[in-house]
C-alpha cells in the first residue's frame, strides 16, 4: 500500500475515534461558531398559521353564497384575488422558515460528533475521492502492463496491491453509507424539518387555489365543489339577478332576513380577517429583530476584517457567507409578512364596502316591507270599518230577526272573504301564480268537500223568502218535527209525535242542508201561524137505495163535528191565502166523494183539522160516520 493512501485511511479511522470534523468554508449550512442560527417559528407554529390561513381562505365559499347582487360579485372577485395572494405568501413564509429549521438542524449536527450526518457526508466525499484516485492508478497500471514488455512482475504486484486497497475503500464506503442512512432516518431535528416540509406540501394540496406556489403539490389546483368560489360562474349568478323584482310580503320579508344574515356573515368574516392580521403582526416582530441582529453582527465582522490576517480573513469569509444566507432567508419571511398586512387591510376595506352595500339593501328592503305592511293594514282597517257600518245599519233598519240574522251572516262571510283575499294577495308576488294556486286549491276542495259545499249552498236556499227558520214545523220524508237549530251545514229538528196527541217524542233529528237538492227526500214546511191540515179516510158503504141521501147525511155529520173549529179553520185559511198570495185556496169545508170500486160503493171523506186537536177531531168524525152508517143499514 502506498504511504499517502495509508495515511488517509488512518485519518478516517481517527475521525471515527476522535470525532474531528472539517467544515467546508463556503457551505452556508456550516457557518462560523460565532454566527447564531435562529428560526423565526417552530414547526408547530408554522402548521398552526397555515391552518388558520386556509380556514380563513375557505370563507370565500360563504361569501359566494351571500353574493346576490352584481356589486357583490365584483367584491367577491376582488377578495378572491387578494385571498389567493395571502395564501400564497403564507406558504412562502412557511417554506422559508422550514429552510431555516433545516439549516439550524444541519449546523447543530455539523458541530456534534463524527457520527453526525454532516460528518459522515464529508467522510463519504473523502472516500469517493480516494476511490477515484485508486481507480485511476489501476487504469494506469493496466495500461503499462499492456504496453510494456519488461518489468511485468513489478507492475502486476502493484496492480494487485491497488485492487486490494480499492476493495478496502469500497468496504469502508459501504459502512459509511449504512451509517449515514441510519443516522438520517433517526435524527430528530432533520426528520422534523423534513416532516414540516411534507406537512406544508400536504396542506397546500388541500387549498382550492392556483395562487399557491407548491412545487411538491401538483394537485393544488383541484377545486372543491363546496369550498371553491369558482364552482359557479359569475355570469350564471348575474343571470339569476335579471329576474324582475318581487314585492310580495313573503319575498320582502325573506329579502330582509337574507340581508340581515349577509351583514352578520360579513361581520364574522371581518373578525376572522382581523384575527389573522393580528397573528401576522405578532410574527413580524421576530424576523425584524433577527435582521437587526444579523446587521449588527455584519458590522462587527466588518470591523474585525479591517485589522485581520489572511487566516482570520478566510474564517471571516465563511461567517459572512453564512450571515448573508441567514439574512436572505429571514428577509424572505419578513417581506411576505409585510405584504400580508397590506393585503389583509385591502381585504378588510373590501369587506367594509360590501357591508355598507348590504346595509343599504337591508334598509331598502325593510322600508319596502314596512310600506307594504302599512298598505295591507290600511286596507284591512277600511274593510273592518265598512263591516262595522254594515252591522250597525242592519241592527238599525232590519226589524225582523230572521232577516237581520241573514244580513249579518252575509256580512260575516263577505268580511272574511275580503280579509283572506287581501292577505293572500299581499303575500304573493305575481297575480297569475296566485290565481293558478287558488284554482288548484278550489278544485281540490270542491272534490274533497263536495257534500259540505252543497250543504252550505243549500243553507241559503233554506233561508229564502219561503224558507224555514227556528220554530217552524216541517216534514222531511216521514219525519215531522220543529226546527230548533239551522246551521250552515245542517239543521236539527225536535221530532213530533204523529200518533195520538201532537207533541215532542224527545228525539232530535239532524239533516244535512243538501236535502233541499234531493227530490226523493221531500221537505214540507208548515206556514208560520197556520196549524191547519187535511185528513182523509175511505170506507165501503152498505147497499142502500139512495146513496145521495147517505152522502148528505155523512157530510152533515162531519160538518157538525167541524163546526166547533170553524172559526179557527177559516182564519187559518185566510192566512194561507194572504201568505202565499194564491187565489186557488178554497174554503176549508168537509168533503165527501163517492165512487165504485170492485162493484161496491166507496166514500172518500176529507175534512180539515186543527193540528192541536187532530186526534180528538178524528175520533169524533169516526163516531159520527159510524152512526150514520148504522142508521142507514
Amino acid at each position: 500500500m502506498r504511504p499517502h493512501a495509508l495515511i488517509v485511511l488512518l485519518a478516517i479511522a481517527g475521525l471515527y475515534m476522535g470525532g474531528v470534523e472539517a467544515a467546508e468554508p463556503n457551505d452556508p449550512s456550516a457557518g462560523g461558531a460565532s454566527t447564531a442560527r435562529v428560526s423565526v417559528l417552530t414547526g408547530e407554529q408554522v402548521v398552526q398559521i397555515l391552518d388558520e390561513t386556509v380556514d380563513w381562505y375557505r370563507t370565500l365559499g360563504t361569501q359566494q353564497q351571500n353574493a346576490t347582487q352584481p356589486s357583490d360579485l365584483l367584491i367577491l372577485f376582488a377578495n378572491r384575488q387578494t385571498a389567493d395572494k395571502v395564501v400564497g405568501l403564507a406558504f412562502d413564509i412557511a417554506r422559508a422558515n422550514a429552510e431555516l429549521l433545516s439549516s439550524e438542524a444541519g449546523a447543530d449536527q455539523g458541530g456534534a460528533d463524527a457520527s453526525s450526518p454532516q460528518s459522515l457526508t464529508q467522510h463519504q466525499n473523502q472516500l469517493d475521492a480516494l476511490r477515484q484516485s485508486i481507480q485511476q492508478e489501476i487504469d494506469a497500471a493496466r495500461h503499462k502492463l499492456a504496453s510494456s514488455g519488461t518489468d511485468k512482475q513489478n507492475i502486476e504486484a502493484t496492480l494487485t496491491e491497488l485492487q486490494g486497497e480499492l476493495a478496502m475503500v469500497n468496504a469502508r464506503k459501504n459502512l459509511l453509507d449504512t451509517m449515514t442512512e441510519f443516522v438520517n432516518t433517526n435524527d430528530p431535528k432533520a426528520a422534523g424539518a423534513n416532516a414540516l416540509k411534507a406537512q406544508i406540501d400536504a396542506i397546500a394540496a388541500t387549498v382550492p387555489s392556483s395562487g399557491v406556489n407548491a412545487t411538491a403539490a401538483p394537485s393544488i389546483t383541484a377545486s372543491s365543489p363546496t369550498t371553491s368560489p369558482s364552482s359557479s360562474s359569475p355570469a350564471g349568478s348575474a343571470g339569476n339577478r335579471a329576474a324582475p323584482e318581487r314585492y310580495g310580503i313573503w319575498d320582502l320579508a325573506t329579502e330582509v332576513l337574507r340581508q340581515r344574515n349577509k351583514i352578520s356573515t360579513i361581520d364574522l368574516i371581518g373578525r376572522h380577517t382581523a384575527a389573522l392580521a393580528e397573528t401576522f403582526d405578532k410574527i413580524s416582530a421576530q424576523p425584524l429583530k433577527q435582521l437587526k441582529t444579523y446587521a449588527a453582527r455584519g458590522d462587527a465582522l466588518a470591523a474585525l476584517a479591517d485589522n485581520a490576517g489572511s487566516g482570520t480573513l478566510r474564517d471571516l469569509r465563511n461567517q459572512f457567507d453564512t450571515l448573508a444566507w441567514l439574512f436572505k432567508q429571514t428577509s424572505e419571511i419578513l417581506i411576505p409578512l409585510t405584504k400580508e398586512r397590506v393585503l389583509l387591510q385591502q381585504y378588510q376595506h373590501n369587506l367594509g364596502n360590501w357591508r355598507d352595500s348590504a346595509e343599504r339593501q337591508y334598509h331598502d328592503a325593510l322600508t319596502a316591507l314596512s310600506v307594504r305592511l302599512g298598505i295591507v293594514a290600511g286596507i284591512l282597517a277600511v274593510v273592518f270599518v265598512l263591516a262595522e257600518i254594515w252591522k250597525r245599519a242592519v241592527l238599525r233598519y232590519a226589524r225582523e230577526p230572521r232577516r237581520r240574522y241573514q244580513l249579518l251572516l252575509v256580512r260575516t262571510i263577505v268580511l272574511w272573504t275580503i280579509v283572506i283575499a287581501v292577505v293572500g294577495l299581499s303575500f304573493v308576488s305575481e297575480i297569475s301564480t296566485f290565481a293558478t294556486f287558488a284554482g288548484l286549491i278550489t278544485a281540490g276542495l270542491a272534490v274533497a268537500m263536495q257534500s259540505v259545499l252543497v250543504s252550505v249552498v243549500g243553507y241559503f236556499f233554506l233561508i229564502g223568502k219561503y224558507g224555514i227558520r227556528v220554530g217552524d214545523r216541517i216534514q222531511i220524508g216521514t219525519v215531522v218535527g220543529e226546527v230548533i237549530d239551522l246551521g250552515l251545514v245542517r239543521m236539527h229538528l225536535m221530532e213530533l209525535n204523529q200518533q195520538g196527541p201532537l207533541g215532542p217524542t224527545g228525539r232530535v233529528v239532524a239533516f244535512a242542508n243538501l236535502i233541499v237538492f234531493q227530490a226523493s227526500g221531500g221537505l214540507f214546511k208548515q206556514i208560520p201561524g197556520v196549524n191547519l191540515s187535511w185528513h182523509e179516510t175511505t170506507l165501503t158503504l152498505p147497499t142502500v137505495k139512495d146513496y145521495a141521501a147517505l152522502k148528505d147525511r155523512l157530510l152533515a155529520a162531519i160538518s157538525a163535528v167541524s163546526s166547533n173549529y170553524t172559526e179557527e179553520i177559516v182564519r187559518q185559511t185566510k192566512e194561507i191565502e194572504r201568505t202565499t198570495a194564491s187565489s186557488s185556496v178554497s174554503d176549508a169545508a168537509p168533503q165527501v166523494q163517492m165512487h165504485l170500486a170492485d162493484g161496491k160503493m166507496q166514500a172518500l171523506i176529507r175534512y180539515p183539522v186543527h193540528l192541536q186537536h187532530a186526534a180528538e177531531i178524528d175520533e169524533r168524525v169516526a163516531q159520527a160516520v159510524l152512526k150514520v152508517i148504522a142508521e142507514s143499514a
